[in-house]
């Protein structure tokens, strides 16, 4: 069972429409009302957006991050969710001069579970992954982002820069994710 964590994107609700129309089923909650011992009950996660950042907020997605690394599980991190997995796994962000808003290539480099290539993706972000921790390697970059997205290694746990539940191209990273 895939479990969503709604951490405040407006986009969120556009990711629920699409594993509907997809048949996947899910459970939905936000991140102040996950219990972490529920999190056995759940084989992957999806981490979405934010719209503020909170501490509480972060402190919970970390807690996810590391039970699903030490419990194999899949994981998506979008946007937020990805920037909250590379710091989890020692990578650092920073904010950007300017809010990243709309349509962007993505160029894959290197053969993965997600996609095998560019991709044409929907942005709405002013954080950007700078820094990759040891675990994490980067499969996709645009002009904008070297690190579009990530994956961390020998593992079904992927962090998207941009919001995958946007774009055609993005929706079949999503549909992928939940066929791991």
């Amino acid at each position: 069972m895939l479990l969503v964590v709604d951490n405040g994107s407006v986009y969120t609700k556009n990711l629920l429409e699409f594993l509907s129309n997809i048949k996947k089923s899910y459970d939905v909650t936000t991140h102040d009302k996950i219990s972490l011992d529920d999190l056995q009950n759940y084989e992957a996660f999806i981490l979405s957006g934010r719209r503020n950042n909170d501490s509480q907020m972060n402190a919970k997605n970390t807690a996810i991050i590391k039970h699903a690394i030490l419990h194999k599980n899949s994981l998506l991190g979008i946007c937020y969710g990805a920037e909250i997995l590379a710091l989890t796994a020692g990578g650092t962000i920073k904010k950007m001069s300017s809010i990243h808003k709309g349509d962007e290539n993505v160029s894959i480099l290197q053969k993965n579970p997600l996609c095998t290539r560019e991709i044409s993706v929907f942005e709405s972000h002013n954080y950007e992954i700078s820094k990759l921790g040891n675990r994490i390697i980067p499969i996709g970059r645009s002009e904008r982002c070297n690190n579009e997205i990530i994956w961390y290694r020998d593992s079904k746990i992927f962090g998207t820069q941009f919001h995958p539940e946007m774009s055609p191209d993005g929706h079949k990273i999503i549909e992928n994710f939940c066929n791991l």
